[in-house]
């Protein structure tokens, strides 16, 4: 039988004695809610994705909420975004009382279809939130200009995306607003927290406000010696921002951001490498004219050419103590959003045929070559056998 201790999990972070040692520091200046660093980090990472503006949240998830809510997006308004994604994605829409509407993945991307979108679009669209799946970028080009014809909005949902290109331009300076993710098993965590990046400088003031209660700009500052006790309530917000100590850790994430992606894209290469021309097994697509982020790898295992289910095969990999995970569970196929908006399976066929093979592999700087080399070596028996 497996011990614990041999058992690879799908995802672990990497944190270094830099990391630890900042925590440190941030906990003896006195700063553990917003403050400085906070501040610092949001300056150093929208400079790192080439955008005027970052607002730094506790979530991916408020990141994209609080946008909604600062474009006026609300009752009996519509925004289309991926089945395929994650369920924050829908559920900031409908916290909104707007409708989340659904448009078919690209087979070969498992990004969200521009064309799929066109179909899409009424009057009563008011955003596109494409999902840059896995670390691929969407196809942006195509989304961006329907959103222009149709005078839209688009929030791109780069939880997966810190450190995609699209055509030379890092995802972050794209649309007209960019969602991050730092959860613990992102590309660079702070446990819990996120991001908005943008270009609209009054959309990131409102998101500010939003993020904290509807107090003016600079009320964290009321508690130095600069400051002042008084403060205005100028909007009615939310309570979502980020800790110092958050952004203590994601400050020293962001330094050492490189050196990880440069592990991620060396153990994607041993992958492609070592389990191409597998039958039945389909690799990760990367566009050559970008770069992916390598948050995922995912592959897709077909039953009747690799003579097993997907879900046999995960339970395989399992056995021999390695862990896995499925990206997604298409979002119209669970029981709320049936009930509520009346979608079934069969409404968005390339995506539930995409989900019936995915299978997320281990990936992350934290795992060795033997591991990499390990997980190569159980794809490869279990299919070949």
């Amino acid at each position: 039988m497996l011990k614990e201790d041999d058992f690879l999990p799908y995802a672990q972070p990497l944190i270094g004695q830099e990391e630890l040692e900042e925590v440190i520091e941030t906990l003896k200046s006195g700063w553990l809610s917003r403050g400085p660093r906070c501040a610092e980090f949001e300056e150093r990472f929208a400079r790192f994705v080439g955008s005027r503006h970052a607002v730094a949240v506790n979530s991916c998830t408020a990141a994209m909420f609080l946008t909604l809510k600062a474009l006026g997006i609300g009752s009996g308004d519509e925004v289309i975004t991926t089945p395929l994604t994650f369920a924050a994605t829908a559920n900031v829409i409908i916290h909104t009382g707007a409708r989340p509407v659904f448009a078919d993945i690209n087979p070969q991307t498992l990004n969200i279809d521009p064309a799929e979108i066109a179909k899409k679009i009424s009057s009563r669209t008011r955003a596109l939130m494409p999902v840059h799946y896995a670390g691929q970028a969407c196809e942006m080009d195509g989304i961006q200009a329907l959103a222009r014809a149709s005078g839209l909005k688009v929030l791109e949902d780069a939880a997966h995306a810190l450190y995609t290109r699209y055509k030379g331009r890092m995802v972050g300076s794209i649309g007209d607003v960019t969602a991050f993710s730092f959860y613990v098993t992102k590309n660079l965590m702070t446990g819990e927290g996120g991001m908005l990046t943008t270009n609209d400088e009054e959309l990131a003031r409102k998101v500010r406000l939003l993020s904290l209660h509807g107090m003016d700009a600079d009320a964290w500052k009321r508690y130095t010696a600069k400051g002042s006790w008084h403060y205005q309530v100028v909007l009615p917000g939310y309570k979502c921002n980020m800790t110092d100590m958050q952004a203590a850790l994601g400050l020293k994430q962001l330094e050492r951001l490189p050196s990880m992606q440069a592990v991620r894209e060396a153990y994607a290469q041993s992958y492609d490498e070592g389990l191409k021309d597998l039958p039945g097994v389909t690799l990760p697509y990367v566009d050559t004219e970008g770069r992916h982020a390598w948050h995922l790898y995912v592959i897709q295992v077909n039953e009747k050419k690799a003579g097993m289910s997907r879900e046999r095969f995960i339970d395989e990999l399992k056995q021999r103590g390695i862990g896995t995970s499925v990206h997604f569970i298409p979002l119209h196929l669970h029981p709320y959003y049936q009930t509520a908006y009346g979608y079934q399976e069969g409404d968005f066929p390339v995506a539930e045929e995409a989900f019936r093979k995915l299978v997320s592999l281990p990936l992350y700087p934290k795992m060795t070559r033997q591991d990499v080399e390990r997980v190569i070596h159980a794809v490869r028996d279990i299919v070949e056998r």
